[in-house]
Parts: C-alpha cells; structure tokens; sequence
C-alpha cells in the first residue's frame, strides 16, 4: 500500500499547479470546483470505524466504485493520527487518498478531533485521560462529562494543531491530485444532556456581556434573521448590549444560544488556522433538533436551523453548514439550509428506503442546487440498496453536466410530496414554471393500483435545455404542461424521447407516444423505476 501511494503521488505531483478546490458562484448556484470545473458531488459516507482499517476497506473500494459514487465522505480520526502528543501518523490518512485514487474517487474528510456527536471519544488518549489540563465540560451538578469543554484554551490549542497538522499533510500529498476537494470541521457538535457547559470557566463566560461580534450581526441582519431567534432577541428588546440573558431570556434558549455561539467560535479557530496552511472549503454539520424537544434533549448548539445565524456570526470563515438528515421531513429541512449565504450540501442521508434518498437527491439537486448529497454508511449497504443506489447514481453521473449548467444558468427546477416529520405524506399535485411552460405534476399513477405505489419516492427533475427542450428525470409522476405568458394558450407535445445511459452518457432511446403518452396528453415516470426523457413541447390554439 506504502508503494502504490508513494507511486501515485509522484503521479500527482507531475501534473501542473492549479488553483486549489473552491467553492464558486456561477450564475444562479454556488457550485464546487474542482480541477477547475463544476463537480456535482454523488457521494457515500462510510460508517464511522470504516476508515480505520485499511483492510477492513481493501474489499469495500472496488464495491463504493461500482455504487457509481465520485465521492466518498470518510472520517480522520485525531486518536489515529497523534497517538502521542506531537508524534504524527498520517498513514491511515495515507491509505484514504491511495484507495481513493486508485478507484477514481474524491474524499470529503470527516474531521473526528474534540467532539463527534457530541462525545469525544475521537480524541487521543492522552488528553482524555488528562482530565486537569484538558478540561471537560460540566453538569450542573458538578460532574464531568466525556465532552471536552469548548471552554479550554488547552483543548482548542490541541485540537487545532492537530487539524492544522492534517491539512499541512494534505497539502504536501494532494495539493496537485485534488482528491480531498472539501473537509468537514469536527462532526455534530453539540450539548448533552444539558443546552450549555456549566464547567467554572463556562459559567463566567455566561456571565458576561454578549460579544459585540454577535451583536453587531443581529443588528445588520435583523430582517432576515431566523424567525425564532429574531422574536426571542426583540421579546427582550433588541438590546444592543447586555449579557445571554438579558438579551435572549432566561433559560435553555439562551443558554442554547451561548454554547452555539462559544462551539462557532471555536470552530472558527480551527478553521481559520487550517485555512491559513491549505484553504480548502470547509463547513460543519449538524445533528439535527427534533420537534418538541427542548434545549438540552438533543445535540444543543450545533448548526442547527434555528441557530444558522448564530453560527454564521461566530465561524465566517466556514464555508457552509450542512444537515445530517434522518428524519422524513427532507423538504422543510433543506429549505431552511438553503440561503443566499449558505449553499446546500447533504452530507450524510439516512433512515429512509434508498428510492426515497434518490427522490430527495433530485429535489436537492433540482429544486435547491446542491453541490452534493451522500447516504450514511454505504460500506454497509445490503445488495438490494447498493443495486438501486448504483442505479440512480449512473443516472445521476450522466445527467451531472445538465444538471449543473441548469443551475447555473436558473434553469433547474426540483419537486417531489413533502413529507411532514410524523411521515404523512402530501400527495397533492405540484407546479414548476421552468422557461415559458407550467409543469403540473401528479405524484400518484394512475395506472398502478395506489397500495402498490409509495409516493414518498416519487419526486422529478426539470432542466431546461432549450427554449421549448427539458430534459426531465423522475419517478412515479405525471407531468402536464401549460404555456405561461403571451401566445397561443395550449401545450401540446412535440416529442418525448426515452433517455438511457451508455457508458456513461444519455443516449436517445425509444421515441415515445400513444400508450406510453395516453395519445399526446402528458408525459409518465412510471414508479418502479427511476428514468428520463427529452420533451420538446410546442404551443397551439
């Protein structure tokens, strides 16, 4: 393995310099650039001890290639990598980008440092076991937590100059390859059981005044501010100065809203020191609220909704905040994380059937632009997912240079039933004007006996292609169309061509019409499988 990477990297550094990764707006989106072009990222991540063990991954590679993915999302733990204080190892890293290479994929590295899902059962040895220098957060009580207190000058020194060591490692090996175009900072931060550290030096922070950073924010953005924060912030009276409580209330709220701000700052640390050595996008993920859950009940103060601005205040220098999804209301959650501040990346999907993470990757990708979207533990798939998932990433792989010229240019447009948190979904139909025409889209088939149909995994994508030409990928819907604007008022269809993939391009297939377009009246994506078609409509009186 040694040699394959040291072979590999003599490879890389042949190749002429170019501008690291970045994340760049183009037109209408915030797309991510790599080797100087959009990237539309179909990624996987690996479950969480995967990535220790390069034999436990030797047979997985070849299977993460086959599923189709670009992209492999893997963690870096801090344990692996300074098993002694100063000493590094870098060769689990090492074993990441030759695998990662060898097969043709990117990495997103996790980095597993201070805290992942609030624990810090990443962090070394030697400083969990160091509980007088590197300092643990506290209950109310008086007891220790194994969370290591964002409170600790000694735990964020370590933590940064371990994350700052694995970016300077990143840059010497990879600068030239470009197989890590995106890094994650720590891994869902957040308070447990309680919304805030009551370690000493904690508790004198909550006493103080508000960081006029964080205030100066609330001030300048006090229109668009998250509904929830900007109503507890004036409910006080949009005070400009005053401690947590004075200006956000007493208890857990505000308590959550100084671990949020006191984890942002922290991470800005890291960020900042690690972008100084290789300025690669980084963003931080969250583990997310659940309805009816207080403060303290969840992971608290992490980059959750409600908490976005507090977080763009405290860590500018990130680059995004992501969701880590696991609950049904996919639609409600990406639409709070897509701003015009904050660009939309699904890290890590779950819990839910692998047809119903292909219709959430459609709207993602159609209706609010994502650079990128990734199931949770792909290393672990059972066949029956890793076929449909193999099979909607060669799907998605090829309609990749479409979709990204679409959202660049606003001419993408992404729909599928919302599903409330309890999993009710709603069936009613949908409407997209995408260039002069309305879709109006029916998410149940009428030719499927409706026990049969799961509409959850129903959704479409729309990419305008030309002034009357849309390339539409879908699943269990039925598309009709209106013209919007002047003209004559009636939508009829050209031609519908039936879309397959070759070698990884679309190719046309079947010219479809009668049955397959009930005689010219729609177009149909049957719901038992996912494919595409090229529509040209035309108008008539």
């Amino acid at each position: 393995m040694i040699r394959l990477f040291a072979a590999l990297a003599l490879l890389a550094l042949s190749r002429p310099a170019c501008a690291q990764p970045q994340l760049v707006r183009r037109g209408g989106a915030v797309q991510l650039v790599v080797h100087g072009k959009p990237f539309l990222m179909l990624g996987g991540e690996l479950s969480n001890s995967a990535a220790s063990s390069p034999g436990y991954m030797a047979p997985i590679w070849p299977r993460l290639r086959a599923m189709n993915l670009n992209t492999v999302l893997a963690p870096v733990s801090w344990q692996l990598i300074e098993p002694s204080e100063g000493r590094w190892d870098f060769s689990s890293v090492d074993a990441l980008l030759a695998s990662a290479r060898g097969n043709h994929l990117h990495l997103v590295l996790l980095w597993f440092g201070a805290w992942k899902n609030s624990m810090s059962s990443y962090a070394p040895s030697w400083v969990r076991r160091d509980e007088a220098r590197f300092a643990r957060a506290t209950l109310p009580n008086g007891s220790g937590e194994e969370i290591l207190s964002a409170f600790s000058p000694a735990v964020l020194n370590a933590d940064r100059r371990a994350f700052t060591a694995l970016l300077r490692h990143l840059k010497a090996v990879d600068a030239h390859a470009e197989t890590v175009p995106m890094v994650q900072v720590e891994n869902e931060i957040g308070m447990l059981p309680t919304p805030r550290d009551h370690s000493p030096a904690a508790d004198r922070a909550f006493a103080e005044p508000v960081p006029p950073e964080l205030i100066d924010y609330l001030v300048a953005h006090r229109a668009t501010l998250v509904p929830s924060l900007r109503a507890r912030w004036e409910a006080n009276g949009a005070p400009t100065s005053g401690t947590w409580q004075q200006l956000f209330g007493q208890g857990a709220e505000a308590e959550e809203i100084f671990t949020a701000w006191h984890y942002a700052r922290y991470v800005e640390a890291l960020t900042v020191a690690a972008k100084r050595v290789y300025p690669l996008p980084m963003y931080a993920n969250a583990a997310l609220d659940r309805p009816s859950k207080a403060a303290g009940e969840y992971p608290s103060g992490g980059p959750v909704p409600h908490l976005i601005d507090v977080w763009k205040a405290g860590a500018p220098s990130l680059d995004l905040l992501a969701p880590d999804i696991y609950f049904r209301n996919f639609t409600d959650i990406v639409r709070r994380y897509d701003r015009s501040d904050n660009a939309l990346f699904i890290p890590e999907q779950g819990r839910a059937s692998m047809s119903e993470l292909t219709a959430n990757a459609l709207f993602a990708f159609g209706e609010h632009k994502a650079i990128g979207y990734s199931p949770f533990s792909v290393d672990t798939l059972a066949e029956a997912d890793a076929a449909s998932l193999r099979q909607a990433y060669v799907v998605l792989a090829a309609l990749s240079p479409a979709i990204l010229r679409g959202q660049s240019a606003r001419r993408v447009r992404g729909a599928k039933p919302p599903v409330a948190y309890d999993g009710t979904t709603d069936v009613r139909p949908q409407t997209l004007d995408v260039g002069d025409y309305r879709f109006t889209i029916d998410f149940i088939d009428p030719w499927t006996p409706r026990e049969q149909q799961h509409p959850e995994e129903h959704g479409v994508l729309v990419i305008q292609t030309g002034p009357e030409d849309y390339l539409v990928a879908g699943r269990g819907a039925v598309l009709t169309f209106t013209p919007v604007g002047t003209g004559p008022p009636i939508a009829g269809i050209d031609a519908a061509w039936e879309e397959v993939v070759e070698a990884g391009r679309l190719v046309r297939g079947r010219l479809l019409n009668g049955d397959e377009t009930h005689q010219g009246r729609h177009v149909r994506f049957p719901p038992d499988r996912f494919s595409v078609q090229q529509v040209r409509l035309y108008r008539y009186r």
